[in-house]
């Protein structure tokens, strides 16, 4: 159902008429993402005869490989000159996994690098270690039509690949995270998603899910030991297969060739975006909340996301509605990526960053008001405050270029009455927080607070009898608490080396597990960003890593089919440990 906010409406006139920037700094801003001035490129590649590591021992003749340093996309981990390779087919991953269990070698397999998290590998890693490149070859994608319609693809393929060939069969998907340059087993591995909810009175659609994109999994294909073979071998697991639970969403404990997603009619979608709702009244207390507070957009549209920098009045607000036909005021868009103004970075930019970096955090607030002020603009220069078109050319906006950050990241599961409870607990420990250590004249964050809502994972949408959760999807419902069928994500965002970023991010984490407790609400991490903070590094705190993360994962499950249970599926189709790291031998033993 359409959203015909009059009170957007006014807000968006409004926009239309005030002030604008430069051109120049328009088009060179970078929302939340203006904190750096370079970003990861590929890295050459050497051939075994430059290399400077010795040759992999007893290597197949078939795999060709090469030397190649590998950074991910924030910059925080890098990995001098591994061996990598880019199979052609899922049979050569069979080649490399029985050569790896062999020879005492790890597969690790690399998408496209845009993540936070050590779950490829931890910063600095060595040893026997071979990056399979999945994005060369193994890209695949083909469509089934029909009542049950569905997509198949390898692993290697973008998501923005994906869903111009599922749009172009006239399929979609109702949430998708906002790169394209996701690569789908990335996405399934970390269990990415979007921000949709059903909108009061929203009639769910046949082949769509407000959760997970793993949730629309009908089967997967992966390369796993097969005791009766003494070797590892390809295996496909349905939906209704128990097994599968671990596989969904694995944190990259797995190597996942191939998936067959379900997907549902093509919907047009239309976004608006505005910067005058002030955050006291997005994020006011429930007993206050008014016509556009955060919870109420959530009810009328289902699609709201909202980035807002501290020490400014009022956030970058994106709403999207479902519109089968174009509003009059909106633009038509027929490809994605419709903010170019958050794909650069001005010499203003630049130098406020610089100086942030150095310990002259106190123009933090002037920083990040030129960051709105540019947003705003961008916005009317660029015609792009009220688009329309089909879901995938508003879902996706964030690209390569966008610069960057490092960010925390956890899905605080609740009812969906208490939403707008969780977001302004959220914004009110925030305000308290930042404030205090601004009056110590300290900024440890300069970028964004963004927040998104999605449903959890509904096993039914994938339309299988008997289809099973995933076991480790921070969307995964919880049985004790039937009411809870919504998910806040929270991020915070802040350049890398940002001073006394860490402890505050601990401080929040801390603050976040004993706040959100009880029946009202609980907190899981979200896999692809930041967690686990010890106060001088993300990943690193131990209770959070070896109690606070797998409780979440137990309570309210049953003893079979919880954290353990998948950890015990991984294992025995991985006895051999060949799809795992020092982070994850860690995390998930």
């Amino acid at each position: 159902m359409p959203w015909t906010s009059n009170t957007v409406d006014r807000q968006l006139s409004k926009q239309t008429s005030g002030s604008s920037l430069p051109r120049r700094a328009v088009l060179g801003a970078a929302v939340g993402a203006a904190l750096g001035v370079t970003w990861p490129t590929p890295a050459l590649a050497l051939s075994p005869a430059d290399a400077t590591i010795p040759l992999p021992a007893n290597l197949p003749a078939s795999i060709s490989v090469y030397q190649q340093a590998f950074t991910n996309w924030s910059g925080e981990i890098v990995l001098s000159p591994l061996w990598t390779c880019a199979p052609n087919n899922p049979n050569d991953v069979v080649t490399l996994a029985n050569w790896a269990h062999a020879n005492g070698w790890k597969l690790r397999a690399r998408g496209m690098g845009h993540g936070w998290s050590p779950l490829l590998e931890p910063s600095g890693a060595k040893g026997n270690i071979l990056l399979v490149d999945t994005t060369r070859h193994l890209t695949a994608i083909t469509v089934s039509s029909g009542s049950s319609a569905s997509v198949t693809a390898q692993t290697g393929a973008t998501m923005l690949d994906l869903l111009t060939t599922v749009e172009n069969a006239g399929y979609g998907l109702a949430s998708t995270p906002a790169p394209g340059d996701l690569t789908l087993g990335g996405v399934l591995a970390i269990g990415g998603h979007g921000t949709c909810v059903p909108a009061t009175g929203e009639v769910p659609r046949s082949g769509h899910s407000y959760g997970s994109v793993s949730n629309l999994v009908l089967a997967l294909t992966a390369v796993v030991w097969e005791p009766a073979k003494n070797a590892y071998v390809l295996k496909t697991f349905r939906r209704d297969d128990p097994d599968i639970a671990a596989f969904l969403v694995h944190l990259g404990r797995a190597f996942v060739t191939e998936a067959v997603i379900r997907i549902g009619d093509n919907a047009r979608l239309r976004c608006q975006s505005s910067c005058v709702t002030p955050a006291a009244d997005l994020f006011a207390p429930p007993e206050s909340a008014g016509a556009d507070s955060f919870a109420a957009l959530l009810d009328r549209t289902g699609r709201v996301e909202t980035i807002w920098f501290p020490f400014t009045t009022a956030p970058w607000l994106k709403v999207w509605s479902v519109a089968p036909g174009r509003p009059r005021a909106s633009r038509e868009v027929d490809s994605p990526f419709n903010y170019p103004f958050v794909d650069w970075v001005t010499p203003s930019e630049s130098r406020l960053v610089n100086d942030i970096l150095n310990g002259v955090g106190g123009v933090t607030p002037t920083f990040q008001t030129l960051e709105m002020a540019i947003i705003d603009s961008g916005l009317v220069t660029t015609g792009s405050a009220d688009i329309w078109g089909w879901a995938k050319n508003t879902q996706l906006y964030v690209r390569p270029t966008t610069l960057k950050v490092t960010a925390n990241g956890y899905a605080i599961l609740c009812a969906r009455a208490d939403v707008q409870r969780v977001v302004s607990d959220f914004h009110t420990y925030l305000n308290t927080t930042l404030t205090a250590y601004r009056n110590a004249g300290e900024y440890p964050m300069n970028g964004p607070w963004e927040v998104r809502c999605t449903g959890l994972d509904n096993a039914t949408d994938c339309g299988i009898p008997g289809a099973v959760q995933s076991q480790l999807s921070a969307l995964r419902p919880r049985p004790d608490q039937p009411q809870w069928d919504t998910a806040v994500w929270m991020d915070l965002l802040t350049a890398p080396g940002t001073p006394h970023a860490q402890k505050f991010y601990r401080e929040t984490e801390q603050w976040a597990l004993s706040h959100y407790t009880g029946s009202y609400a609980a907190v899981r991490a979200e896999w692809s960003k930041g967690w686990a903070y010890s106060g001088s590094a993300a990943w690193a705190d131990p209770t959070v890593l070896g109690t606070t993360i797998p409780a979440s994962l137990r309570t309210g499950q049953r003893d079979d089919d919880n954290w353990d249970a998948a950890l015990a599926t991984l294992n025995r189709y991985d006895p051999g440990r060949i799809y795992s790291n020092t982070f994850l031998d860690t995390l998930m033993p």
